[in-house]
């Protein structure tokens, strides 16, 4: 069976594994280097991006992170885990790290501060109906890699156009919190990519 892991030092860890399970996946939370070596694909969550690069290293997942994306495991990184994911970042903070692998410029806290945080209905080329979408502290995609599919964008408002979704090979990642919505499909397309390697 399809084992996905979720980072579980900061975030939504319990809202992510609940989506998984709902796509029938078995779901584990992950804290150590011996469980990251246990799953199939990872989850990151939404959560601090700092304090996230923080904990990694202080649990010694940091690098073993960097090598299981760069061999091809399959990530889906939502808010701050789409920060984590980026090969560069703006607005971060000095010195901050990203574990990178996904060719992509991602600006923190891009739409603001938490009393800026808004929800919105956005297009999916692979889903049929629209996706509502729940933005908090988020960030967006400011340059994209040639090899990188934009999955979606904002459509209305002062952000228009702006860059929410994307993939690169076995690397998925939003701007937004998809466990916070009730709409299992993007678990359900990640679940889909990880038992497609």
């Amino acid at each position: 069976m399809t084992v996905i892991g979720v980072f579980a030092l900061q975030g939504n860890v319990r809202e992510h594994v609940d989506m998984l399970h709902r796509v029938g996946v078995e779901a584990v939370p992950v804290r150590r280097p011996a469980e990251l070596e246990r799953v199939d694909g990872l989850v990151l969550p939404g959560g601090e991006s700092t304090t996230m690069d923080k904990l990694a290293r202080a649990f010694e997942l940091f690098e073993p992170l960097q090598k299981r994306i760069a061999d091809g495991m399959p990530v889906f990184g939502t808010c701050a885990g789409m920060i984590m994911l980026a090969n560069e970042i703006t607005g971060g903070i000095e010195g901050q790290e990203t574990l990178g692998g996904l060719d992509v410029t991602v600006r923190r806290n891009a739409f603001g501060r938490q009393v800026d945080s808004f929800e919105a209905d956005l297009d999916f080329a692979a889903f049929d109906t629209p996706y509502h979408a729940v933005f908090i502290r988020a960030p967006w995609v400011e340059r994209v890699g040639r090899e990188v599919e934009v999955l979606s964008t904002v459509r209305s408002g002062p952000a228009t156009g702006r860059i929410v979704a994307v993939r690169h090979d076995r690397l998925l990642a939003t701007s937004f919190h998809p466990e916070l919505t009730g709409d299992a499909r993007l678990h359900g397309y990640f679940a889909e990519l990880v038992r497609g390697r």
